[in-house]
């Protein structure tokens, strides 16, 4: 090590002083200089500090620090010998260690858990100690010294995840994070694959600035999803976090709906710093007036309406039109309203077969020979009306639904006598491009969300208030289902045949 210093910098074999040292190496202007700070992404050197120099010297990128130097060439980290270490590597080495994370104590002699002592690091506010240099032991990758220090210069390190059923939106959200997180404040970010399963099985990608371009019209989520939930997972919340400890990540961004945010909401009651989006096709998350991804999903079912009208005004035929929504109604009267539908059915209020039956009748005997009847998928019959079949339940104790249509067609069929037919819309309720409305909502959901990790407002989840994004707290989301109120309903209901 000590002969390539000596080439080098031409130094004689013989040691000197660190004060003669650091009188001659002062960095070499010319392109050399340049090319190697924006391949490394070093800053200017300080020429106040031997251990902050940068030298470039014939094509080779060098870093004194005090009599040592660590050389490398073409972007690629040498190993790494002797260098400074700042409290925020002090963590690192622990961790590479398995040692405590307890952060050593420059004052008191001895306090170091490391046999070596990590002694002359210079704290964040940049107050050097007495000491001299000791060595840094070696992280797996070899790279944590110089790795660390650079990213921490930059900014920290957070992880991102899309959880639940996917929705129109999810992409956006990336986006705007990346966007501001990246390009406004340096934050480094990791992707977890899959939802929480990605943080419990350790399965990342890469987000960047480039590889999160062009997302914002582009409907799922490049991160993929799951219903995993890692509180039903043996040993899946500590697998969680130590997942985030590998990964160095400081904080986490939740994008998802009720059951999503519900375990960040948990994970945020443990110590883990989150801050969560609201994305649901369903709108049943509190404390926000829209979710992003709904307006998608009731223009889709709105657009599909329209088009039944045809067919069915065509072939004199009742149209059982059924959307997703889960236990909230907000799609089916969305979607109700703005297609013409003559009956709307939603889980908030229970339907008595023999009420819709009679009402389709009205309707023809009126001289009108189609109907459409739009319902939720919750949506149950009162009590003794009609026989359900009992669904599977999910990793979050909610039981599979959607078929009501199928049941409800050949009952009212079978009743009226009026030929009756199902369109399940399902999962093409959550696909496609989002509109317009959630392409903002979404980008400005994430651009809220990276601002609250940046002040430190974690245990938090943004929201919609009127047209402003807030930030209120991520309990007050999953507390309650957000579902349709009578008043709206009833505006719904002013339409039935």
């Amino acid at each position: 090590m000590r002969a390539g210093i000596e080439r080098a910098f031409d130094l004689d074999p013989a040691p000197r002083p660190t004060e003669e040292l650091s009188t001659e190496l002062e960095p070499r202007p010319g392109p050399e200089l340049e090319q190697h700070r924006s391949v490394s992404g070093l800053g200017e050197p300080d020429p106040g500090t031997v251990a902050g120099r940068r030298n470039v010297f014939d094509g080779e990128l060098v870093e004194a620090v005090g009599e040592h130097a660590t050389a490398g060439a073409t972007g690629e980290v040498a190993d790494l010998e002797h260098q400074e270490a700042s409290v925020g590597e002090y963590r690192d080495v622990a961790v590479a260690r398995g040692e405590p994370l307890e952060p050593p104590d420059p004052g008191v002699p001895g306090s170091r858990p490391c046999d070596e002592r990590l002694v002359g690091f210079e704290a964040r506010g940049g107050r050097p100690s007495n000491s001299g240099v000791g060595p840094l032991p070696a992280h797996p990758s070899g790279r944590i010294g110089v790795a660390a220090r650079r990213r921490r210069e930059r900014g920290m390190r957070i992880g991102m995840l899309t959880g639940g059923g996917d929705c129109p939106g999810l992409n956006a959200v990336i986006r705007a994070v990346v966007r501001r997180g990246a390009g406004e404040h340096g934050y480094d970010f990791v992707g977890y694959r899959h939802g929480w399963r990605g943080l419990i099985d350790g399965e990342t990608m890469p987000l960047s600035l480039e590889t999160t371009h062009g997302l914002l019209a582009r409907g799922g989520t490049i991160l993929g999803t799951s219903r995993t939930n890692p509180y039903k997972v043996d040993g899946g919340v500590e697998r969680v976090k130590a997942t985030m400890l590998r990964d160095e990540v400081e904080a986490l961004i939740a994008i998802g709906g009720e059951d999503t945010l519900g375990v960040a909401h948990k994970l945020s009651l443990e110590g883990v710093s989150v801050v969560g989006v609201p994305t649901t096709i369903d709108n049943d998350l509190s404390a926000t007036d829209c979710a992003c991804g709904f307006h998608t999903a009731v223009q889709t079912a709105t657009d599909a309406i329209d088009r039944l009208h045809t067919t069915a005004e065509s072939h004199d035929r009742v149209m059982v039109v059924e959307v997703m929504g889960r236990h909230a109604g907000w799609i089916a009267a969305y979607a109700g309203i703005a297609g013409g539908a003559d009956i709307v059915l939603v889980p908030e209020e229970p339907f008595d077969l023999a009420d819709v039956c009679e009402r389709l009748a009205r309707r023809h005997r009126r001289g009108v020979g189609y109907s459409i009847l739009v319902v939720a998928e919750g949506a149950t019959p009162k009590a003794g009306t009609m026989v359900l079949q009992d669904g599977d339940v999910d990793a979050f104790g909610h039981v599979r639904l959607g078929g009501i249509g199928n049941a409800l067609a050949p009952a009212i069929e079978e009743r009226t006598g009026f030929e009756t037919r199902v369109t399940m819309l399902g999962h093409v309720l959550r696909g496609g491009t989002p509109t317009a409305y959630d392409r903002v909502i979404a980008t400005r959901f994430g651009l809220a969300a990276i601002d609250a990790v940046h002040t430190g407002a974690f245990a938090t989840m943004v929201a919609l208030r009127g047209t402003d994004v807030v930030t209120v707290p991520i309990e007050d989301g999953v507390a309650e289902l957000n579902t349709v109120d009578e008043r709206f309903y009833a505006d719904a209901r002013a339409f039935f045949a």
